[in-house]
């Protein structure tokens, strides 16, 4: 299977709600700590592939977007002596031909998967996991940096 339409609608409407619930219950006692919290899909519709063909625009419809993924906002860190600072991280799925691979940047690669290949809940909770873990640390960092 390749990338194409389908395939990209699986993935924006399967897997990243699923992971987007499970990385929404391993925030929770983070939560309350801002202001304000989103966890939201996006799709890069900017980026285009060296293939592409130039009059094509990307989108889902086209099946030709090279990334999307999850992205967290976390605003307002309110504690006492602290002062408020912001909180964003992206989950991203690095879209190729055949696969496709998940991590927190363009060059960090924690999973690859073929297209139509179910995920496992081991595989779910994991990459929900390393990220809420990404998440905490650059938080603990900022109060470090901060006190």
């Amino acid at each position: 299977m390749t990338r194409d339409k389908d395939a990209i609608l699986h993935l924006y409407n399967k897997i990243l709600p699923t992971l987007a619930t499970r990385i929404h219950l391993n925030l929770t006692d983070i939560t309350p700590l801002f202001n304000d919290f989103g966890l939201e899909k996006m799709v890069d519709i900017w980026t285009k592939a060296s293939d592409a063909d130039d009059d094509t625009p990307i989108s889902i419809e086209n099946g030709n977007v090279q990334y999307m993924g999850l992205k967290l906002r976390l605003e307002g860190f309110q504690r006492a002596g602290v002062p408020p600072f912001d909180v964003t991280k992206d989950l991203l799925f690095k879209l190729g031909h055949t696969t496709y691979e998940v991590g927190p940047g363009k060059n960090i690669v924690w999973l690859e998967k073929l297209y139509g290949e179910a995920w496992t809940e081991s595989e779910t909770a994991d990459i929900a996991q390393r990220w809420c873990k990404d998440v905490i640390d650059e938080i603990t960092q900022r109060l470090e940096r901060l006190t």
